[in-house]
């Protein structure tokens, strides 16, 4: 056992850190700007579902509630497969010779109807097929404080994303936008304009926390689910963040193991609202604040950073 472990460490350190591309002025991982093309010229059928999200906002714990939803709270049929596989990554491409080559695209063309597909693209970036087909899509956004935080957290452990340096220089570049999947402000603001327009159900973190039975129900609402009162109850079970931080297909434990390293910081860490207060300090959080303030100036969007 002791040898397995020296050999996954020394996969994990000859793993290089990839460089960031950009496309139409939003960074974005290398390999996904390699086939970008591919990515914008994906097929939507008329049944699917898109799950967004801006990276570390809740998207696992969307996933699976929906997962729960349309196999009617039947824990072993949402075991069927990871939930990178059961829900392909649409613009996730990596093919690293130490690591389990991933293609989203490819995923969801051999995948049969109805499919249920995860994006992180700011809403410009999605592939029109989606709008022209009219498909359902289920947002969910996070307060930009904890968000940062998580994705901090996630970039540390994550050796399929670019170093993050310190505490302090990922802040800059969050504020920036100069992270993976673009600018916080801009995701979270151009999603809920496009609810105007298209079936978007847009869902706040910190109300799937507070309350995840309203919440879950106005998912069921807007898939046209019904569900009795013991499945609904199954399904906050094992939706929760203890059940499902241990659960091996929703926790990415089994998937891109040579890439992601859980001893620096778990996948699922704490899944709170809040844990921003254990990382910034007094000063940057005033600059935080004084920065958030004028780039959210133009929108009604209004987040709650504690409960």
């Amino acid at each position: 056992m002791a040898l397995d472990k020296m050999e996954d460490l020394s996969l994990q350190q000859m793993v290089p850190r990839p460089e960031p591309g950009e496309v139409e002025g939003i960074t974005l991982p290398k390999s996904v700007c390699s086939i970008w093309d591919q990515v914008w010229n994906f097929q939507a059928r008329p049944d699917d579902l898109l799950i967004a999200t801006y990276a570390k906002a809740g998207t696992t714990w969307t996933q699976e509630t929906v997962d729960m939803i349309q196999q009617n709270g039947d824990v072993e049929k949402c075991r069927r497969a990871t939930i990178g596989k059961r829900h392909p990554f649409l613009e996730w491409f990596i093919e690293d010779p130490l690591s389990t080559r991933y293609f989203g695209l490819e995923l969801a063309e051999a995948m049969p109807s109805p499919r249920t597909l995860k994006t992180h693209l700011p809403v410009q970036l999605v592939p029109p097929s989606f709008w022209k087909q009219n498909c359902k899509v289920i947002y969910v956004a996070r307060n930009a404080k904890d968000n940062l935080v998580s994705y901090y957290h996630f970039h540390r452990m994550n050796k399929g994303l670019p170093d993050p340096g310190t505490w302090e220089e990922f802040m800059e570049k969050f504020m920036t936008g100069k992270v993976l999947w673009g600018s916080w402000y801009d995701h979270v603001k151009g999603w809920w304009k496009a609810k105007d327009k298209h079936r978007i159900l847009y869902l706040f973190y910190e109300d799937m926390k507070e309350n995840p039975k309203r919440e879950i129900q106005k998912i069921l609402k807007f898939l046209e689910k019904d569900v009795n009162q013991e499945i609904l109850n199954k399904i906050l079970h094992n939706t929760s963040f203890e059940i499902m931080k241990e659960n091996p297909m929703a926790n990415y434990t089994r998937d891109f193991q040579t890439i992601m390293d859980h001893s620096i910081s778990p996948f699922m860490r704490k899944g709170a609202v809040g844990d921003w207060k254990n990382h910034f300090t007094v000063a940057q959080n005033k600059k935080f604040d004084e920065d958030y303030k004028k780039k959210m100036a133009d929108t009604s969007l209004v987040f709650r950073t504690e409960l």
